[in-house]
């Protein structure tokens, strides 16, 4: 659902039929900001900790690690895949605002799995352009996860790259399984 679809009415407080999603997001936060108090946090990570993770809607990171407002960083994108970008955000995170720990989390029953790179043949074929990014697509999660921490561990640009651990969360229990990255 993109952010101008009109969504149908809910309990109070819920996105209307006539308001889009965006709008509905903006009033919650109104209703945020009108209970807010500055937590007086520093931008820099409590735990030393930055997370990176599948964008995927069921993963509650926050949740699901026990974390708390300020305890980490957090980095998400298709898959989760360590890409330039990815780099770019821990080097900064590590650099500039003092993480040490780097924690990759792709899950199961990933869309990645199911694209290929032939994804970005069809948008050429859409738009006109190639997208300059890879889909980075993948068969085995368990290799994806590997090759994420390879990259990070291998990475100039990253101080701490001694502790870089990997997991799959499994979507139907909940459960973090941790990857051996040999």
């Amino acid at each position: 659902m993109t952010t101008s679809a009109a969504v149908p009415a809910g309990p109070e407080g819920a996105i209307t039929r006539d308001d889009t999603v965006t709008d509905g997001l903006v009033e919650a936060n109104q209703r945020y900001a009108a209970a807010f108090t500055d937590p007086g946090m520093d931008a820099r990570p409590v735990l030393h900790v930055a997370v990176v993770a599948c964008m995927d809607a069921r993963l509650d990171l926050h949740a699901a690690l026990g974390l708390e407002l300020g305890d980490c960083h957090t980095i998400r994108n298709a898959g989760g895949v360590v890409t330039d970008d990815v780099i770019r955000s821990l080097t900064i995170s590590q650099r500039a605002l003092g993480t040490r720990s780097v924690v990759l989390i792709h899950h199961t029953g990933c869309g990645l799995e199911s694209l290929t790179e032939e994804f970005r043949v069809e948008l050429e074929m859409e738009v006109g352009q190639r997208p300059a990014w890879a889909v980075e697509s993948f068969r085995d999660v368990d290799q994806d996860v590997r090759q994420s921490m390879q990259r990070v561990r291998t990475s100039p640009f990253l101080l701490h790259t001694d502790d870089v651990r990997g997991f799959v969360f499994d979507v139907r229990t909940g459960l973090l399984r941790e990857i051996d990255p040999a």
